[in-house]
């Protein structure tokens, strides 16, 4: 009997970020390697990844590293990954170049190059495993889920995915190996939940083609539609439609054009007009009724990109009076604020807004009844519902129960939980270290809780300077306090808080200089103490104080 243990270091009780552990004796396997985008209180972060300590300590055990599909939840940890952890990348065509383009654009990894194309007829024979795929359908063409064989049955992870019958060739689901692998026996199932609380029938592909058609041919001004850039059906949605309605198609970021180039080299995207696409540059040729912009910002995320353009601070288009703002991805939960407030701005600025979602129910993730059918077709003795928050893992798992799944098991992990297969099942037995690592800039893992509060006191009540000079040797102030403020109060008519404050420094500093021992940090203490508490007092403020004291010799 094999040893088998199952770490997830994302993807559980949040969304993004997939990062799972199989581990068979002495061989480990990786499904995916995402990063998820921060949320609203990680000021200034670009991405958050997981922690990958545990991985790289046991770097030399990992077989490969298996990626189900091409969006950043899947691949965007590989550049950080692969930096530490040199171990052969699979997965689909277009996931493969996808990945590749993540991966060269980091300077760590730009030479790697140990990329293997793999698809559903592909079986791959390690020391402690056999694995192979199965065609799954999502919002990206060529999604595979992965399935690792024991000698205790299949561990199958389905990455993101849904049913659509009407799926076009590329996306379609393959219900026969599905079957098939169910028939071998599925000892646990890893399978996403992000949809699990909702029994809502998704749109198919071919009703939200016909829904985009309709806006385009309805529409008389120019169409900003606003698209993440790896969602390529939605591409492909949108330049059929721009062929149908005679109109061109201008690509305004890098990233998505990036995409786009890819899949179009690939023939993962289809056009038939070479003149379909244009520069940025070319838009003033056209008239507004023959354009269709396609924003996906910067990283994927439009809706940021929405928001320069309707403040006029957009690098290419500045919205106007007749725009149509169409879009036509879902915002996440914690988006929604914001997606309201740039509704107001694209307004304002003169154009209207409309929102896919406001006539069908669109989504790239199985809805409840979806995951019941997939437990019936595979019928797993265990189920671990990964990819969503605590709800969705929640509700997947009272789906599982009804279809016959018994309780004791249906496991929901917390990020780092080690679960371990013995002769009562899987068993709870540690964690690993699994805290997120925020990427800001080219700094990984420097922006910690302690940073991210200090960045949440600078944006809320701002930062208070004071500077003064002083002699150690003849214990007396040669310069006396100057303060400095920003963000905290408007200097103009607050002139007697920041005389007062000055006074109350040069009484802190003098009082200290007394005293028989010295300490520069007990000073500067003494200071910031002092100040923290007159300020606020007189604001019911707490800025970030910065005591600068200089010596004289």
């Amino acid at each position: 009997m094999s040893d088998i243990k199952i770490v997830a270091l994302g993807g559980v009780r949040e969304y993004g970020k997939n990062f799972y552990l199989v581990e068979i004796n002495e061989s480990m396997f990786i499904l995916d390697a995402g990063l998820k985008y921060p949320e609203n209180e990680q000021l200034g972060v670009d991405l958050v990844i997981p922690n990958l300590d545990y991985v790289i300590e046991n770097k030399d055990k990992v077989q490969g590293i298996f990626v189900s599909h091409g969006h950043a939840d899947a691949i965007g940890a590989l550049p950080y990954l692969l930096a530490e952890v040199s171990a052969p990348v699979f997965g689909s065509e277009l996931t493969i170049e996808l990945a590749k383009l993540f991966v060269k654009s980091n300077n760590s990894t730009k030479k790697f190059n140990n990329f293997h194309v793999v698809d559903n007829d592909t079986e791959i024979e390690f020391r402690d495993g056999l694995v192979s795929f199965f065609k799954t359908t999502h919002s990206i063409p060529e999604s595979l889920g992965v399935v690792i064989g024991t000698d205790q049955g299949n561990i199958v992870y389905t990455g993101d995915f849904k049913f659509d019958q009407a799926a076009r060739e590329g996306y379609q689901t393959d219900l026969l190996r599905l079957a098939e692998i169910g028939k071998e026996g599925v000892l646990a199932l890893l399978s996403d939940s992000a949809n699990a609380t909702s029994n809502d029938q998704i749109a198919s592909e071919s009703e939200v083609g016909e829904e985009m058609d309709s806006v385009i041919a309805d529409a008389e001004g120019r169409i900003i539609i606003a698209a993440v850039a790896s969602n390529l059906v939605r591409i492909q949605q949108v330049f059929d439609s721009a062929v149908t309605y005679g109109r061109r198609v201008v690509l305004t970021g890098t990233d998505v054009e990036n995409t786009v180039r890819t899949a179009l080299r690939l023939k993962k995207l289809m056009i038939t007009d070479e003149r379909l696409l244009i520069k940025p540059k070319d838009m003033s040729k056209f008239e507004d009724h023959e354009l269709i912009i396609l924003e996906a910002g910067r990283m994927g995320e439009p809706i940021n990109s929405l928001q320069k353009m309707a403040a006029g601070r957009h690098r290419y288009v500045q919205i106007k009076d007749g725009d149509l703002v169409y879009i036509v991805t879902t915002p996440s939960t914690a988006k929604e604020a914001m997606v309201a407030r740039v509704e107001n701005l694209i307004y304002k600025a003169g154009g209207s807004v409309k929102l896919i979602t406001q006539n069908l129910r669109v989504s790239g993730h199985a809805n409840g009844r979806d995951l019941q059918l997939l437990m019936n077709l595979i019928k797993p003795q265990y189920l671990f519902p990964v990819q969503g928050e605590y709800r969705d893992l929640a509700a997947h798992a009272k789906l599982a129960e009804e279809v016959g799944i018994l309780p004791e098991n249906i496991h929901i992990m917390k990020r780092g939980d080690m679960m371990v297969l013995n002769k009562e099942g899987f068993l709870h037995e540690g964690s690993v270290p699994a805290s997120d690592v925020m990427i800001d800039g080219n700094a990984i893992g420097d922006v910690g809780n302690i940073v991210l509060r200090d960045r949440k006191v600078l944006s809320e009540d701002g930062i208070f300077i004071v500077a003064i000079t002083v002699s150690k040797k003849e214990k007396r102030i040669i310069s006396k306090a100057k303060v400095n403020t920003r963000g905290f109060v408007y200097v103009k008519k607050s002139r007697d808080i920041l005389r007062e404050s000055a006074e109350l420094v040069n009484a802190t500093v003098d009082n200290y200089l007394q005293k028989d021992n010295f300490d520069w940090s007990e000073l500067k203490g003494n200071v910031r103490d002092d100040l923290s508490k007159f300020l606020f007092e007189q604001t019911k403020r707490r800025p970030a104080i910065l005591p600068v004291v200089m010596e004289v010799r």
